[in-house]
């Protein structure tokens, strides 16, 4: 049985990748920082008869992903397939200007160091077991034709860094078994999307699910939305 580790899966769109890849055959581990709403979240999956379990991920403390990595590695023995969902963005409104500092940094230890930590910590594990897959939840404000509006510029520069670490890292991995791909879910009904958005986070699982299971010759570096390649 091939296992999946989706970050900031208590709600919204990690919690709908949870369920669908358990509903998959994945046997799922459900990453969140919070640890009463992880096991909250991860008791009603299992009440839909699904193989999920709550594990302590927060993206924002480095230090700790090596335990996290611990844990998986004593019960399974390997990771099959990682993905970077964790995601803030306080600065929907600002101008790049009027973003404070520690903002900034904030923002960027979430959206970018956080998926960096995680690949440099798990992709090692899944050259060495042959086989692994990364999804990275990117967006379409991350591109370099969204760069000359100025706000939400802390995110964007987030989601911009974020595609350049899923290239980087596809060229590790490159003549391996290893795909990293990036995928827009496009503008979700989330905590993060806000209410006014297009899409159900049922909507938004054709990218994440078909990325989780790329065939052997699939894509390594690219960026989707759903199935369809995107420029970034």
């Amino acid at each position: 049985m091939k296992n999946a580790l989706v970050t900031g899966a208590n709600r919204g769109l990690g919690f709908e990748a949870s369920r669908q890849l358990a509903q998959a055959g994945f046997k799922v581990w459900l990453g969140a920082r919070n640890e009463e709403k992880g096991k909250e979240a991860a008791s009603t999956l299992q009440d839909e008869g699904l193989d999920v379990h709550y594990i302590f991920c927060d993206v924002a403390q480095p230090d700790k992903v090596g335990h996290l990595k611990d844990q998986i590695i004593e019960a399974d023995g390997k990771l099959d397939v990682l993905v970077n969902n964790a995601g803030i963005f306080p600065d929907k409104k600002d101008s790049i200007l009027d973003v404070d500092t520690v903002t900034f940094e904030d923002v960027q230890l979430v959206n970018y160091f956080g998926p960096y930590f995680l690949m440099h910590t798990f992709i090692p594990v899944m050259i060495e077991n042959d086989y692994g897959r990364v999804v990275n939840l990117a967006a379409e404000m991350g591109v370099n034709s969204a760069m000359d509006a100025p706000m939400a510029g802390a995110y964007k520069a987030s989601k911009f860094g974020l595609n350049a670490l899923t290239r980087l890292f596809a060229g590790s991995t490159r003549r391996k078994n290893v795909k990293v791909n990036s995928v827009s879910p496009g503008w979700v009904k989330t905590d993060l999307g806000g209410e006014k958005a297009k899409r159900e986070p049922e909507e938004a699982m054709e990218g994440i699910l078909w990325l989780a299971q790329l065939e052997d010759d699939g894509p390594n570096g690219k960026f989707f939305r759903d199935k369809e390649e995107l420029e970034f």
